[in-house]
């Protein structure tokens, strides 16, 4: 992801603009999360940068114009939901145009390009691991899938997790323990195959 811009403080609604290095900090701490989500958004991991790089773009746009109603702490809720809007976008466009040109060199060249962009980038559990995780959540349905990493990597509450995916907190709730379950009855079939180590 590139350094953000060089933002110079501007009233807003909610008070002023960060510095850029305020930006870079913020970007810092929460650019993985977000990133994360993107990813899980996606069908690839450019795609996921464009996707978030438009999102910050769309939040920055607002905040100089004054159109963003509250502080900093509404900054993740926005830009889940912004990530979450541009990737359907950019999915209905994507299959648009896969249609006209219906190419299967196109889907061999995504599946090689996601095997060198791993979700999670972790020195702390192994590669087989990894690959097992991701493949295991890929099989997950998407509701479930997005509200476990939303939950775990992205550390959101229900509450805003329900906000952001606009279900309620109780739905959010249990297709987290829902997917969980399906989770763990997927990695816990790959260990008695021998597929998983953990």
């Amino acid at each position: 992801m590139q350094d953000p811009p060089n933002i110079p403080p501007a009233p807003t609604a909610a008070g002023v603009i960060p510095t850029s290095a305020a930006w870079h900090d913020w970007l810092a701490a929460q650019g993985p999360k977000l990133l994360l989500f993107a990813r899980q958004q996606t069908r690839s991991h450019e795609d996921a940068q464009d996707v978030l790089q438009d999102a910050i773009i769309k939040l920055v746009e607002k905040l100089h114009s004054g159109e963003f109603v509250g502080g900093s702490e509404f900054w993740m809720p926005y830009l889940y939901t912004a990530i979450r809007r541009l990737a359907i976008d950019l999915s209905r466009r994507d299959d648009r145009r896969k249609r006209r040109e219906d190419s299967v060199t196109a889907d061999q060249q995504a599946d090689l390009a996601e095997a060198f962009h791993p979700w999670f980038e972790t020195d702390s559990s192994g590669d087989e691991t990894r690959k097992q995780l991701e493949a295991s959540l890929k099989e997950l349905p998407p509701k479930f899938a997005e509200v476990i990493v939303m939950k775990i990597w992205g550390e959101r509450t229900f509450a805003e997790i329900g906000e952001i995916l606009d279900i309620s907190q109780n739905t959010a709730a249990s297709r987290y323990r829902y997917g969980l379950e399906a989770l763990k009855r997927q990695l816990g079939a790959a260990r008695r195959r021998g597929d998983l180590s953990i």
